[in-house]
């Protein structure tokens, strides 16, 4: 693709990502994003059909780059490890301006799910490879694992990340770890 096409696109997100930290998605109209592109109506209309459009590809572009950046070098990951944790957190806080206004967005909750989604399906495939005691079903715990680190990012973020990456994961390897009885 041609670098200036890219970068338009990357303009017309980064404004749609700024304008959406700043006013409900309802509230937002193609001429404030072009207005804060710096770029006319009609460029954002060659890119996007519609704002529904950009929301959809925004989230979809930044759900893949942070995919991207925290796989290992080969590609997927079977096992859950320490340092693939910790290069999300990192990804996350390194890129906070973006991620905690697409995590946090009460109107729109279409990133968190999605996130939840690709969370769930790299867990499911890394439960699958586990060794699992009796009776866990890998369902549930692909389930309760994708559920949780959505949870904690989400709460990290929230929370204007409180803790460092490398914290946050000490956190979670004690959690799961323990082997607490509630009940």
């Amino acid at each position: 693709m041609d670098r200036r096409i890219v970068r338009s696109r990357q303009m017309i997100m980064q404004a749609f990502i700024g304008l959406l930290g700043e006013q409900d998605f309802e509230r937002i109209t193609i001429q404030g994003i072009a207005d804060r592109a710096n770029v006319n109506r009609g460029t954002v209309y060659l890119h996007f059909t519609d704002k529904y459009d950009l929301l959809e590809q925004s989230v979809e572009t930044y759900l893949m780059m942070l995919a991207d950046s925290c796989m290992p070098e080969g590609g997927t990951a079977t096992e859950l490890s320490r340092d693939l944790v910790i290069r999300t957190f990192t990804y996350l806080k390194e890129h906070a301006a973006v991620y905690s206004v697409l995590i946090t967005n009460k109107g729109i909750p279409t990133f968190r799910h999605r996130m939840t989604q690709m969370i769930e399906g790299n867990m499911t495939v890394m439960v699958n490879h586990m060794k699992l005691e009796t009776g866990i079903h890998r369902d549930v715990l692909a389930q309760f694992l994708s559920l949780s680190l959505t949870g904690l990012i989400e709460w990290w973020v929230v929370q204007s990340m409180p803790y460092s990456p490398e914290e946050m994961v000490e956190q979670m390897t004690k959690i799961l770890e323990a082997r607490l009885r509630l009940w």
